[in-house]
């Protein structure tokens, strides 16, 4: 939807303004190509209904967008917009919200659009431990040369037991792998925030053992400190660390896994929720993951908790 027109001219900065607003950031190259792709469909949307102020969008307009959405055509592919798509879109309206709050620029809306079905959505995708460790075990047989599996190893431990988002997952360089300290430095976090992030002897010994032998196979990998490094012997983008674990999928062979549609984050996912299930405190989750508030990490409560445990931990932190 990058080619709709769009007259308004305080529409068109607003566009402009928001994708420099995601660049400053530090979000991922492909978040700020399409959530502002994303918002220029809904400003289209407004124009064709003859809106063009953004301080008199309602609720009720937001309501409206999304019933449209889910009666989109797929241009592409035909048929309708997957969930996945429409949730894209319902995250770029709601960082606009925040764009605009940020900016204080005057709005009478809230995205507060997260029903029931996209809840089952995520519960339905998130992996079970047991299903981890058949991933990780895949990767004894998940490709032909053996450096390539030992990269495949790295890239769950990073993804799953470290937490980390895709970003900073393909930002990691070898000399943030802290041996001694058993940490790991994340240098590209959301809104370029660092941290510290704890990893135990298991999948340490693993990326060891990829960084001292099997990544030394990859071409001209001593000309750079990627971590990943690509078979062009550069640093591995995020849509080709995605197509590895699509192989791993693939290779496992597991159609309950299969099914599940798993992403790179679904594992970022997975693992804040067995935290959950380990009785891990809430707070200590999330400065493993690297949120900004207990808001943020609250969202898992929903995939790991009853609704009465979840009402005490809520009144407990006060979120």
């Amino acid at each position: 939807m990058k080619k709709l027109p769009i007259h308004s001219e305080k529409f068109q900065v607003l566009l402009e303004s928001y994708k420099s607003w995601l660049e400053v950031l530090g979000y991922a190259e492909s978040t700020v190509y399409n959530l502002p792709n994303h918002l220029r469909e809904f400003f289209y949307y407004l124009e064709r209904k003859g809106q063009r102020d953004i301080s008199l969008i309602t609720n009720h307009t937001i309501k409206d967008y999304y019933e449209h959405l889910s009666g989109r055509a797929n241009a592409r592919r035909g048929g309708g917009l997957s969930k996945a798509f429409l949730n894209k879109h319902q995250q770029s309206l709601k960082l606009f919200q925040t764009y605009l709050k940020e900016h204080n620029v005057k709005r009478g809306f809230g995205i507060h659009l997260k029903g029931e079905k996209i809840e089952q959505q995520r519960i339905k995708n998130i992996l079970t431990q047991p299903e981890i460790k058949e991933l990780f075990e895949t990767c004894d047989y998940s490709h032909m040369e053996e450096h390539f599996r030992q990269r495949d190893r790295t890239i769950l431990a990073l993804l799953y037991s470290c937490g980390l988002r895709r970003n900073e997952t393909v930002h990691v360089n070898c000399s943030d792998i802290l041996f001694e300290k058993q940490r790991v430095y994340v240098r590209k976090g959301k809104n370029y925030k660092e941290r510290f992030v704890p990893i135990n002897t298991h999948n340490l010994q693993m990326i060891e053992e990829y960084m001292y032998d099997g990544r030394l196979d990859f071409l001209r990998s001593k000309e750079t400190d990627s971590l990943l490094v690509s078979n062009h012997g550069k640093r591995m983008g995020d849509q080709t660390i995605a197509l590895r674990l699509q192989a791993i999928i693939e290779a496992c062979d597991n159609e309950s896994i299969s099914e599940k549609g798993i992403t790179l984050h679904t594992l970022r996912h997975s693992i804040a929720t067995h935290l959950l299930q380990n009785k891990v405190p809430m707070k200590s989750i999330s400065t493993f993951l690297g949120h900004s508030s207990l808001e943020s990490t609250q969202i898992y409560t929903h995939l790991a908790m009853p609704s009465d445990r979840l009402e005490k931990i809520n009144e407990y932190y006060g979120v």
